[in-house]
């Protein structure tokens, strides 16, 4: 597998032909170039936040590409950067109210013991949502899981008096003042000298996770004018920072894992299924189909998945495999992307994408394109002996939700920032060393 990226600089130099030639390790002396590096603040949302394996807990938070790029930024003389983190004992809590999810072993009648991600207790811990800020801020870090663009500067967003829906109990927790802050005023009272923006996931990631059925896309000219709200309000204070575009849903295990042709079968199966869904759109043959899906617009309201469509990562898995899901009966529309709703997903995230470079560029600003990265991980990387690739569980840099990344994944992630930051404004802030982290923990 070709190697994408790399960390030092070797020179090598032959003294004679009496003797072999070495390499001799050349490390850069850190200098911060023309940074300010005083006050760093970091925008975004759950990636930004460190959230992994569905729930926010502390051992993700303390390995998020902010802090880790915060803690190399200290290196070079930069000031201190204040997390909002939950007790490092709890079971942590996702969106839907459930605990961080770990692999487990798991015995059934159909599929005998197999290890499989399992929450670690019945429910979430909800305490995570009460205030930190009197205990434990102002913070730098604002990576706030499920805000999307528009959040960034809307008043009361952690103000839970707006009612179910209408706020953000992620951001509650962290907010100077629950009524009236947005992430972008708390962020810029702390007088920021840099920033990092990661945002714009959720406008189409919410929708995707939901097979459509949920949420929606967000408009290209909010997602437009959001950005330009917030982007200007920033340089405003401080002109020096970093914006990273969306990654592609494509690149994303959630919805690559379960093949859309998952379904295998013999003659025998095929013509039963055949007989199963006579007048209906679908249709079967031995060896791989598509699974069978439910849609309104179908004869029969049912059909074969097609190439381009997705099954997602929430479908129960010991159903496709047990009793005849997505075979005698239709997966329903939630567990399914289809290619019309990816095309509208994709079309807005090279919208996005457009958008948050133009605006980078405009500005002065460093730019990260974390949907390449992602791109370039789905076929596989090694780095310093370390082989990593977007394969669910095995692969190493996602998490078991299948949407956040690992300890591993975030420090390559946090690589791509430095070295778009060190290319802009010429400094040699150092990289992580990815092989002080994991990717999952095996039981």
């Amino acid at each position: 597998m070709k190697k994408i990226f790399s960390r030092t600089l070797y020179t090598i130099a032959c003294i004679s032909l009496a003797f072999s030639c070495k390499p001799k390790l050349e490390t850069p002396a850190i200098d911060k170039g023309s940074l300010n590096l005083t006050t760093y603040v970091a925008i975004g949302n759950s990636i930004t936040a460190g959230y992994a394996d569905n729930a926010l807990y502390r051992n993700g938070q303390e390995n998020s590409y902010a802090k880790l790029l915060a803690e190399q930024f200290q290196l070079a003389g930069g000031g201190a950067f204040k997390i909002p983190y939950v007790d490092p004992n709890s079971v942590g809590i996702g969106s839907t109210g459930g605990a961080r999810l770990a692999l487990t072993y798991v015995t059934d009648a159909c599929q005998g013991t197999y290890l499989t991600p399992r929450p670690v207790e019945a429910s979430g811990d909800v305490t995570i949502f009460a205030s930190v800020y009197a205990a434990q801020g102002p913070f730098n870090s604002f990576g706030v899981p499920g805000a999307k663009s528009f959040h960034v500067p809307f008043a009361g967003y952690g103000n839970s008096a707006n009612g179910v829906g209408n706020y953000n109990p992620f951001f509650t927790r962290m907010a100077a003042d629950e009524a009236t802050s947005s992430m972008l005023t708390d962020a810029l009272a702390r007088n920021p000298t840099f920033f990092s923006l990661f945002i714009g996931n959720n406008d189409v990631l919410l929708y995707a996770l939901s097979g459509g059925a949920q949420d929606a896309i967000t408009p290209t000219g909010t997602f437009d004018a959001s950005i330009d709200a917030t982007v200007n309000a920033l340089t405003a204070v401080s002109p020096q920072g970093v914006i990273a575009n969306v990654p592609d849903i494509t690149s994303l295990p959630y919805f690559t894992t379960v093949p859309y042709n998952g379904l295998v079968l013999d003659a025998t199966q095929a013509a039963g299924l055949n007989a199963l869904h006579a007048g209906s759109d679908a249709s079967f043959h031995e060896g791989a189909n598509g699974f069978l899906i439910a849609d309104a617009a179908a004869t029969g309201g049912k059909r074969n998945a097609v190439a381009g469509e997705f099954i997602l990562l929430s479908t129960p898995q010991n159903d496709l495999k047990c009793t005849g899901l997505g075979s005698q009966t239709a997966l329903p529309t939630q567990y399914v992307l289809t290619a019309t709703e990816v095309a509208a997903i994709q079309a807005a995230t090279i919208h996005y994408n457009n958008k948050l470079k133009t605006v980078a560029e405009a500005k002065g600003l460093a730019f990260v394109d974390a949907n390449a990265f992602l791109k370039s991980a789905i076929k596989g990387i090694t780095f310093d002996g370390i082989n990593v690739s977007t394969t669910f569980v095995s692969g190493g840099a996602f998490s078991l939700d299948g949407v956040h990344l690992t300890h591993l994944g975030n420090a390559l992630l946090t690589n791509e920032f430095i070295r778009s930051i060190n290319a802009k404004y010429r400094s040699t802030i150092p990289e992580v060393d990815i092989t002080k982290y994991h990717g999952v923990v095996f039981p």
